[in-house]
């Protein structure tokens, strides 16, 4: 079933392997995407296609400086005929959420989705209200030198599980999508290849992937790192540990295998943490350079220093 998600999902988005199974791995672990690349270069297609490929509701919010909070969790209405306030659901009601140009609104608004991405739930007014099950927010956003962007709280960017860049489209990729897409939309050929219900059985399939206790030293050991690194002001939260151990279940199982081993760690170690650190003023330079050398160097210490057996094939 896997296989026929990224099959579909392939259909629009040509030579972006890496993407599509990011993609994929977020669903099935029960996180959220974040997609930052300069315009043009497939974010919005890509989460639109993974939405297509799932039969479940799905609602894209364009965010915008004007959009507000209610917009997207909901409001409260009052409703003359009963004299009591009936509440609206907001945009975020659905399967599967397209946040687009998320850091076009302010920090104000998307802020709204913290509650939602982390609890699956919104609060208004006082009252709880469940999200339907599975619940993704796949998210793109603009580089922050763009011109109208803010830049993502870091309570914001702890919640999504990864993130990812699309990248320019290779030469024989970009000739193909100009003689296949000159009248043809291209999702229009996507259809479901799996429900709701279908996408929870890949989830708790993903979760019985088994991992050791040597495999859960090392990501801890690697979390651990971030936090001491001279060149980061902020390091991996326990979150982003949780995290790294459910993408990295996905990752094994996508591969056929029942467990984790140290490769799948450290696979998913720049997308899962380096949107998550700051580096620190005398490291200077672009905020994801100096995190992925950062990342880069502990990987190299770590690796050198611990030996992480094989997981156990139970």
């Amino acid at each position: 079933m896997t296989d026929e998600i990224v099959a579909s999902v392939s259909k629009v988005i040509d030579g972006k392997p890496d993407a599509v199974r990011s993609a994929l791995v977020c669903l099935l672990a029960e996180g959220h995407l974040l997609i930052e690349d300069v315009p043009g270069v497939g974010k919005t297609m890509l989460a639109r296609a993974l939405a297509a490929s799932v039969d479940a509701t799905v609602r894209r919010i364009q965010f915008t400086p004007d959009l507000l909070p209610g917009d997207v969790t909901g409001v409260s209405v009052f409703n003359p005929v009963d004299r009591e306030f009936e509440f609206k659901p907001g945009a975020v009601f659905a399967n599967i959420v397209i946040a687009d140009e998320i850091n076009r609104s302010s920090p104000k608004t998307q802020s709204a989705l913290l509650e939602a991405m982390e609890e699956g739930q919104v609060t208004v007014d006082g009252r709880t209200h469940l999200l339907p099950e599975p619940f993704l927010v796949v998210a793109t956003q603009n580089p922050l030198e763009m011109e109208g962007t803010y830049a993502l709280p870091e309570a914001q960017r702890d919640r999504f599980m990864m993130r990812i860049s699309m990248g320019y489209p290779d030469q024989r990729s970009e000739a193909l999508m100009l003689r296949q897409r000159d009248t043809v939309n291209p999702l229009d050929a996507v259809t479901p290849v799996v429900t709701a219900a279908g996408v929870k059985q890949l989830v708790t399939w993903a979760r019985n992937v088994h991992v050791a206790p040597a495999i859960e030293d090392y990501a801890v050991a690697l979390a651990s790192a971030t936090r001491s690194h001279p060149d980061l002001r902020l390091g991996a939260s326990p979150r982003a540990t949780l995290q790294l151990a459910r993408a990295a279940k996905v990752w094994a199982a996508l591969d056929g295998r029942g467990f984790v081993i140290p490769d799948d760690v450290t696979a998913l170690l720049t997308p899962v943490f380096a949107h998550r650190l700051i580096p620190t003023r005398s490291a200077g330079g672009a905020r994801a350079r100096t995190t992925a050398d950062a990342i880069a160097s502990i990987l190299e210490r770590i690796a050198a220093g611990v030996r992480v057996p094989i997981a156990s094939r139970q």
